[in-house]
């Protein structure tokens, strides 16, 4: 059996985010949430299993990982042992063509394609509700960047499932997400780590309560290309979580001024008929979404801001996918 495979997986921007977990063990979300993929956005994983080894390797971006990066990585790559029923440990390679632990979603896409490309390795062949389901071990997020396009993570009332699923293609809408890059450090605390602390803000059960009203007006927006009614609802899901991170215990700040410099020029821009909104996850760096025909424009008005290190920019992007063995990382630029 050839024990090597490849895979190539996008990060993905929520436009409802589900910060906080019902259940930590089993990775239950605290809502259901939706994103889309980042095409402009990329990491590529290697796993290959040798039998020489005894313990997993693994090399991000060229440097080798060791302590809690590479003890989250093993425990993931368990997981997938378990259900091959193999005891055997991997060379892993990952590499991305953006910054890590910046709140970029780096951890989403490369999770997402560690979970193909081992599960793959090592002769598994499961279903993409199944990949989307095995992901969200390594990162919550992750399980969305396993479908393509526009994606939902939603628990099934009836059975207690959790998974991620399409409910548009990439081509679907020609929205374009504006990336303003305002730091590319490490934030100090983690996604993984700063969700633990959710439950402590006063404002976390009433974002919660009203998530599910949230997601079924933006799935409806995304659906019907209602881009009006998909940017009040995107500001006001990103507001509410940044709120909860501020009031939490600890406090998390992960706005910089130059984040709610862009944001406020965003709502100016609003008024003069400008097709945009704004999104941030967990971190300093703001996602501008709008259309392609305003693209240019929002682009040319963020260069305007002296904040602004970097600007990403792409269109949706498509499932994680499985590359041949050596092949560049192939992504979409607008």
């Amino acid at each position: 059996m050839n024990m090597h495979a490849t895979a190539l997986a996008h990060p993905n921007i929520a436009f409802i985010k589900f910060w906080g977990l019902a259940d930590e063990a089993r990775r239950i979300p605290a809502n259901n949430s939706l994103s889309m993929n980042i095409g402009c956005l990329a990491t590529k994983t290697s796993v290959t299993f040798d039998p020489a080894l005894k313990a997993d390797v693994l090399t991000l971006n060229d440097e080798l990982v060791s302590g809690d990066g590479l003890a989250r990585v093993q425990r993931f790559m368990d997981r997938i042992r378990h259900m091959a029923e193999k005891d055997l440990y991997a060379h892993i390679t990952s590499t991305n063509n953006f910054p890590i632990g910046a709140g970029l979603a780096s951890s989403a896409a490369g999770f997402a394609a560690l979970t193909l490309a081992g599960t793959v390795a090592l002769g598994l062949s499961l279903s993409e509700k199944a990949l989307s389901a095995l992901a969200r071990f390594g990162s919550g997020s992750a399980c969305r960047s396993i479908p393509g396009g526009f994606v939902e993570w939603v628990v099934d009332p009836l059975t207690g499932e959790t998974y991620a699923q399409s409910i548009a293609p990439a081509d679907h809408w020609e929205l374009v997400d504006c990336i303003a890059i305002l730091n590319q450090d490490h934030k100090p605390v983690g996604s993984e780590m700063g969700m633990r602390s959710a439950a402590s803000s006063p404002l976390q059960a009433a974002r919660v309560a009203d998530a599910k009203r949230r997601f079924s007006r933006c799935r409806t927006a995304i659906l019907s290309r209602d881009f009006a009614a998909l940017s009040q609802i995107t500001e006001l899901d990103s507001n509410l979580m940044h709120a909860v991170m501020m009031t939490s215990n600890p406090p998390l700040y992960y706005w910089r001024p130059g984040s709610l410099a862009i944001m406020q020029a965003v709502k100016a821009w609003q008024a003069e008929g400008l097709p945009v909104t704004f999104t941030l996850d967990a971190g300093p760096n703001v996602h501008l979404i709008t259309t392609r025909a305003s693209v240019d424009e929002v682009l040319h008005r963020l260069r305007q801001f002296p904040e602004v290190i970097d600007i990403r920019s792409g269109i949706p992007a498509g499932p994680a996918r499985l590359l041949e063995q050596d092949s560049p990382s192939r992504t979409v630029q607008v």
